[in-house]
């Protein structure tokens, strides 16, 4: 059967809305995408259970997610296989008509299970369709927090290390400065030690020679 959603207006859409899937046939919806838009459908798959007396989701239901693009000879852009619940997502990468088709399937061993003419026969299936930027906005909004957190604790440690990389170049800049002084003051005191050495060498030259003079003349 084909079934056309009307999804699209200006900006982003989402809509919820529930069915019944009868069988292992397939229920697919026609939609007009443009180019580069962003689907993201949730799904819950549920059965009657009698137990409860009320649809429930049961682990053995498996739920397979094909898109299709219509346009272009069917080519597939979604092959998924998830369990009672769950995500999907796309991006049309042309504009055109996409099909979105879901096909059930069950390991609960309740007979007639998938069958809609049987009392709460069949598999309820509530679908959550986005279409557009919004999604991203209210899904990932969690993301998006923890990675501005994330910059934020990169900033703030950038800064740490910035703030280190200074100290260590006034810690450098004192050193050297430091060892300039230092450097000086050996050289200084050197210098002073060969004057010294210099004048004591001349004393005892001039007084050896006065000696030598005065043993000469006695």
């Amino acid at each position: 059967m084909r079934v056309l959603l009307p999804f699209l207006m200006l900006g982003s859409v989402a809509h919820a809305l529930y069915f019944f899937l009868d069988g292992t046939t397939s229920k697919c919806f026609f939609e007009e995408l443009p180019k580069d838009t962003l689907v993201v459908g949730h799904y819950t798959a549920e059965e009657w259970d009698g137990n409860m007396n009320a649809w429930a989701k049961h682990d053995g239901i498996n739920i397979y997610i094909s898109v299709d693009e219509v346009f272009d000879n069917d080519h597939r852009v979604v092959s998924q296989r998830g369990t009672s619940s769950g995500r999907f997502t796309f991006t049309a990468a042309d504009a055109g008509e996409h099909k979105i088709c879901f096909t059930p399937s069950s390991s609960s061993g309740r007979p007639n299970w998938l069958s809609v003419l049987q009392p709460n026969g069949g598999i309820k299936l509530t679908l959550d369709l986005a279409i557009g930027s919004s999604e991203i906005e209210s899904t990932d909004k969690t993301k998006l927090t923890d990675i501005a957190q994330r910059v934020r604790d990169l900033n703030a440690r950038l800064l740490d290390i910035r703030r280190e990389q200074i100290f260590q170049r006034e810690r450098e800049a004192e050193f050297r400065d430091q060892s300039e002084s230092t450097n000086s003051r050996v050289v200084r005191w050197m210098f002073i030690q060969v004057v010294v050495l210099g004048i004591t060498c001349a004393w005892q030259l001039s007084h050896l020679r006065s000696f030598f003079i005065k043993q000469k003349l006695t």
